[in-house]
């Protein structure tokens, strides 16, 4: 637990911090999400933005467990340490995202584009959200949206070798973009400009990048608390 604890903030921090790209890719539809919410189904509008939040939280997580098997194969071969490379530099490479020196993580939305295609019509099948249960499926769809940002950190996941640990993760993720996403569906302008000031966005950014490189040194990570 000592060893997940670090990527389990850095986790945390790129959903955080990557609420401007979430804003970008989520809210319009969260917005969407709130008109099509029954006038009579107002008062239950923080409900069902919640459950809809829940729904795409579980599909990060659904999608880490799976695609974390493959990596739990990879990591039982002669693989084992070109995973935690792959892990070191993709944590890097989401810090400069972060920090806003470098955006090239957005050109692998491509990869689920064409799966979106075949998702993206039965979203239709749960509009008006007129109750929990169709905002939690409505939200477990949108989460397979293609975002560079959550296909990132799902390889990312991925390449620790242990689904369970990927499943965790991406649960991390998924908590750590709720509060941009649901301040956007109640109109809470204040956090989300907060989150979006370039000092908190860089100091994130290398904090993350901080993390990327501790898990490059891997063996020798015990060597050096030793020190």
């Amino acid at each position: 637990m000592a060893e997940l604890l670090p990527l389990l903030i850095s986790a945390l921090i790129l959903g955080l911090l990557g609420g401007g790209h979430c804003l970008g890719m989520c809210g319009g539809l969260m917005g969407a999400l709130t008109l099509a919410i029954p006038p009579e189904q107002r008062s239950r509008r923080l409900h069902l933005l919640l459950a809809y939040n829940a729904g795409r939280i579980l599909s990060y997580s659904l999608a880490g467990l799976l695609l974390g098997l493959a990596g739990w194969a990879l990591a039982a071969g002669p693989l084992a340490t070109g995973l935690r490379l792959t892990a070191g530099l993709l944590l890097i490479a989401m810090g400069l995202y972060l920090a806003g020196w470098w955006s090239g993580l957005t050109r692998i939305e491509a990869l689920g584009r064409g799966l979106w295609r075949h998702i993206q019509p039965l979203t239709r099948h749960f509009t008006p959200v007129t109750s929990l249960p169709r905002a939690l499926v409505l939200g477990g769809l949108w989460g397979w949206l293609p975002c560079g940002l959550v296909y990132s950190t799902l390889l990312w996941a991925a390449s620790q070798g242990n689904a369970f640990d990927s499943a965790a993760l991406m649960l991390a993720f998924g908590l750590g973009t709720l509060p941009v996403l649901l301040a956007t569906g109640l109109a809470a302008e204040r956090l989300t400009a907060l989150l979006r000031q370039r000092g908190i966005r860089v100091a994130g950014g290398i904090l993350v990048m901080l993390f990327g490189l501790w898990t490059l040194l891997g063996p020798h990570q015990h060597w050096l608390m030793g020190h």
